[in-house]
């Protein structure tokens, strides 16, 4: 990584009793480096006339360094953090310090204006050398001893460490733990899978092994603590270092990645470590996305959003944001979620061109009217009803939002012009066992059938549950643990797919980026997790021991299967350009024969919830009504092969 470091600029600097200490300091050593070159240019033998010229010459030669260092901001510098870049503005002043003294000395003392002995040029050279060796030297020898010698100065108790990986960042985060001043930190190694970095040494600390010599190396060295970025590496391995990590005695602790780092206030070390977060735990491969398709999709367009104050919809919004739209339209029922959504987006610096908009999807007038006076060109559906259990005592109300509110979105974007369609699924719409899966089947399958008959390219992503969104299982679990138990799990058996917010919307970007019209995707969710192990994973790191939280089984509730399923059984996975985007593939359904079962929904929306299961089973063969009982484990449940 290639790191640009800035040209010192000159500038009227403020005078503080610090700057003028660092100003004499470095006065002294420039007198003693001006001395130290004449002494070697005469082959370290003293005689009167070089002696003569040193003490004539020597306040100029110190004034003009320290007005260039001053000017440069080097009498500013702290000698406590020290870094390359210093380095390069050093040699940057002391070039410049030699130039001008070289141009005093060519026109005022060679043409006897000045009345001062002329400087050898062999001297100069000298001096600019030694200049930068003594500086920088001193500079350096202060931080090393510092940091080496600040545990027994303060007293402090030192936390011994291993830093996992021992690349720029691993760099980076074990300087920073030497330097920090509210805690003592020894880092006694890194880890590193790189075998050809085995044994050497960066920033003079061995790297001692690969990561999975995390136990050996605690017991080895006495490690407290193993630290690792966030993101270095994914949840499998994540908690087998941790599982051998407490095995061997020591804690672990994440930094950060830089992303969230520049998104945050405080001191950028010691106060940025954390314990270890369930996402780092299911965390998998990060996401490389095809920014030059995205970028094709979205830039200099009007994008709308649906949904955009809910989890789904308001990270789409960001990530759209990265692409520079030309006006991002926020389309949302809540009134408290979009002003939420607002409030953040004006923060931003430079605020974006965007535009909230409290609309219900159902209202055809309102959306009508939005689409006329703004034009979207690309529109993601993210706006649907998706509580289970909810929506099983409220059926109705489903499909009218998720069912009657897509078709309506669906056929206005096709009679507006609108050039993408990007409708937001889930993975309970395959073999659907409740009212909230069976009605976003209805809908994948009316965008599918719309799409044979239209110019706007129609796009469905379908994917599973998303980690910590709002309602979802983890927020409910933390606030039981929160209230001291018990945590309520419905099966000991119960699986789900779990993907981050983040991944979730930047891969239904990139999907959309790579439609051409009519395609399911499906985004690869990796492996299921069981639902009662990710209730324990969280009960341990809120710092508690796994027995100290009871797990209460409740049994399975209506309409809940113990598996979710990614694809049909007559559904062909084919792989995309993107390896986490796959497309299902079907023969899609009649439009006519849809909006048939539509036309005969309609007729029940106001008749009691048994009634409206009961049409829905009667026109969806594959709604399978779940009935609390635990189903067969289905064959396909991941993109693993």
């Amino acid at each position: 990584m290639n790191i640009p470091v800035a040209k010192p600029s000159i500038a009227l600097r403020r005078i503080t009793q610090r700057v003028v200490r660092l100003s004499t300091i470095h006065a002294a050593i420039f007198a003693a480096a001006y001395f130290l070159a004449f002494l070697v240019r005469h082959d370290f033998t003293f005689d009167e006339q070089w002696l003569t010229t040193f003490l004539m010459t020597v306040a100029g030669v110190v004034a003009i360094k320290t007005l260039v260092f001053y000017a440069l901001g080097l009498c500013h510098v702290s000698w406590a953090r020290v870094a390359f870049g210093d380095l390069t503005s050093l040699v940057w002043a002391t070039t410049l310090s030699m130039l001008v003294f070289a141009t005093i000395d060519s026109l005022f003392i060679s043409s006897g204006w000045l009345e001062v002995p002329r400087v050898r040029r062999s001297v100069l050279l000298l001096d600019w050398g030694c200049t930068i060796l003594l500086v920088g030297g001193l500079r350096t020898l202060w931080r090393s001893v510092r940091e080496e010698l600040r545990p027994f100065i303060e007293g402090k108790q030192t936390v011994s460490a291993i830093v996992v990986g021992a690349d720029e960042s691993g760099e980076l985060i074990a300087r920073n733990l030497a330097s920090v001043s509210n805690q003592s930190y020894s880092v006694v190694g890194f880890l590193d899978d790189d075998p050809d970095l085995l044994h050497s040494r960066v920033a003079g600390i061995e790297v001692v092994g690969d990561v999975d010599a995390v136990g050996r190396e605690i017991a080895r060295r006495g490690a407290d603590e193993v630290i690792i970025q966030s993101g270095k590496l994914t949840g499998k391995r994540f908690r087998k270092l941790i599982d051998d990590s407490a095995a061997a005695g020591a804690n672990v602790k994440v930094l950060p990645g830089i992303d969230e780092q520049l998104s945050s206030q405080g001191d950028p070390a010691q106060a940025r470590l954390r314990p270890v977060a369930i996402e780092d735990l299911l965390r998998r491969e990060p996401v490389k996305l095809d920014d030059t398709a995205i970028r094709a999709l979205i830039e200099g367009r009007t994008v709308m959003v649906t949904g955009a104050g809910g989890s789904i919809g308001s990270e789409i919004c960001r990530q759209v944001l990265r692409f520079k739209p030309k006006l991002l339209l926020l389309v949302e029922q809540a009134e408290n979620a979009i002003f939420i959504m607002e409030q953040e987006l004006l923060r931003l610096d430079p605020p974006p061109s965007f535009l909230p908009l409290v609309a219900d999807i159902t209202d055809e007038a309102r959306i009508d009217r939005i689409m006329v006076e703004h034009a979207p060109e690309v529109v993601f559906h993210a706006a649907a009803h998706k509580h289970v259990p909810m929506m099983e005592s409220n059926p109705a109300e489903a499909i009218k939002n998720n069912v009657f509110g897509t078709r309506l979105l669906a056929k206005l974007a096709d009679r507006h012009g609108v050039k993408e369609f990007v409708s937001i699924s889930t993975d309970k719409a395959v073999n659907p066992a409740n009212v909230m899966g069976c009605s976003k089947l209805l809908a994948e399958r009316f965008v599918q059938a719309l799409s044979t008959n239209s110019a706007t390219k129609f796009i469905v992503v379908r994917f599973g549950n998303v980690l910590a969104s709002n309602g979802s299982v983890v927020p409910t679990f933390q606030e039981q643990i929160r209230r001291g138990g018990p945590i309520t799990v419905t099966h000991p058996g119960i699986e789900r797919f779990f993907m981050t917010i983040p991944e979730a919307s930047q891969l239904v970007l990139q999907a959309a980026a790579q439609g051409e019209g009519g395609e399911i995707f499906v985004l690869d969710m990796g492996e299921s997790v069981r639902i009662v192990d990710l209730a324990r994973d969280l009960i341990t790191l809120s710092g508690l021991e796994a027995d100290e939280i009871e797990v209460v089984y409740t049994g399975l509730r209506p309409g809940e299967k113990l598996f979710e399923e990614l694809y049909f059984d007559d559904e062909r996975r084919v792989a995309t350009r993107h390896p986490k985007v796959f497309c299902a593939m079907h023969r899609p359904a009649d439009l006519s024969a849809v909006e048939a079962v539509f036309d005969e929904l309609a007729e029940v929306l106001d008749e009691k919830p048994e009634v409206v299961r009961a049409r829905l089973r009667d026109l969806v063969p594959e709604y399978a009504e779940g009935t609390g009982e635990v189903p067969a484990r289905p064959q396909q449940r991941s993109h693993a092969k």
